[in-house]
């Protein structure tokens, strides 16, 4: 079943990334951005598990969108 998504709010423009969005039914934040590829940052992440990955966001979005609760 897929999740229902509500945007929370975006420091983009024009629809482009970076954007959080909550699972309305768990609580749980998805995040929208850019990809994380380049090898030597890649290398310095820490328990990674199979499935994962990772997105740049800027600081800006989440201290003026993410849930405070």
């Amino acid at each position: 079943m897929a999740r229902r998504l509500r945007m929370l709010g975006t420091t983009s423009e024009e629809g482009k990334c970076p954007t959080l969005y909550e699972d309305i039914d768990t609580g749980d934040i998805i995040v929208q951005g850019y990809t994380v590829a380049d090898p030597d940052d890649v290398a310095q992440l820490q328990n990674v598990l199979d499935g994962e990955s990772f997105v740049v966001v800027p600081r800006d979005l989440l201290t003026r969108f993410a849930p405070k609760e």
